[in-house]
């Protein structure tokens, strides 16, 4: 017999005790990054996110979009400015951002998701009142910060068996203005609401790392503090970071930074025994338990 075969019904067999422990759980997925670009990437993590679906998974997928924004923007000839290297986001800025997240990005992983075999509605921050946001920065302009989450329309789709696919755009609370928001922060503020079982943020690197530069496999809170606070945690990872102390604070039960380049990245993580990427959880032991 094929050893491959044997080795892949291995597989299955020992995922059964994860298959069993996530049957039910909301998994909000922040999608972003170079697998974005790569039709063959965004054609494997939509068969991750249908399977986790096919398995009883409820899974929300947050998406970014910000190098689409960017050539856009460079075409229409819409210069950017920027303040403490962050982009202004005028009227002319936030209207291309809804044009892009909602109207392209947004459809292409849903009809991703539809090409696997899925069922998948795209919404915006719009729709329902998801998310009502505040100006982060007024220096920034339309940048905002999520202050009312109404996550009832994502519940009644995991009901009707629909994969939620939400594009961070919101309204304030002037209804005629709009907010583009950061899609990490997007994600943590839904799965907060949600009270989800995990946020997973793909990103382009693998995970957390010490100031030797290795990954941390697991984190408390505490450890991720005084990470920031001496410097270990830098960059780009502060607001990842920061964002995932936030939603475990709003009830998320762990929160992971895993390498969205990495094949399977999102099955890795949950229905594996090793996991992949940073965990970062209050008390959750990281060997999950064979029954609910």
């Amino acid at each position: 017999m094929n050893r491959d075969w044997i080795a892949t019904a291995r597989t299955l067999s020992e995922a059964l005790p994860f298959l069993q422990r996530y049957s039910g759980a909301i998994v909000v997925v922040k999608f972003g990054g170079n697998a974005m670009g790569d039709a063959e990437a965004m054609a494997e993590f939509a068969r991750d996110i249908v399977l986790m679906r096919q398995v009883g998974v409820n899974p929300v997928v947050v998406h970014g979009g910000g190098p689409m924004i960017n050539d856009l923007l460079n075409r229409l000839g819409i210069k950017s400015e920027f303040v403490r290297g962050k982009r202004v986001t005028d009227q002319a800025t936030v209207e291309v951002v809804e044009m892009v997240l909602t109207g392209l990005v947004n459809k292409r992983i849903v009809q991703a998701i539809m090409d696997e075999g899925g069922r998948a509605v795209g919404l915006s921050g719009k729709d329902d009142d998801l998310m009502v946001c505040e100006a982060d920065d007024p220096e920034l302009g339309f940048v905002g910060r999520p202050i009312e989450i109404n996550v009832q329309v994502l519940r009644d789709l995991f009901t009707a068996g629909i994969i939620p696919v939400v594009a961070p755009v919101a309204t304030g609370m002037d209804p005629l203005e709009t907010f583009n928001v950061n899609g990490d922060t997007a994600a943590g503020a839904i799965a907060g609401a949600l009270k989800a079982d995990r946020l997973l943020l793909l990103t382009d690197v693998p995970g957390v790392k010490d100031a030797s530069g290795e990954i941390v496999t697991q984190l408390s809170p505490e450890q991720v503090k005084a990470m920031i606070a001496d410097g270990t945690i830098s960059g780009g990872m502060i607001p990842k970071t920061e964002t995932a102390l936030k939603a475990i604070e709003d009830g998320v039960r762990a929160v992971v930074i895993l390498d969205g380049r990495l094949p399977n990245a999102a099955l890795l993580e949950l229905f594996t025994e090793h996991g992949a990427g940073s965990i970062i959880r209050s008390t959750e032991p990281r060997v999950k338990p064979k029954h609910k």
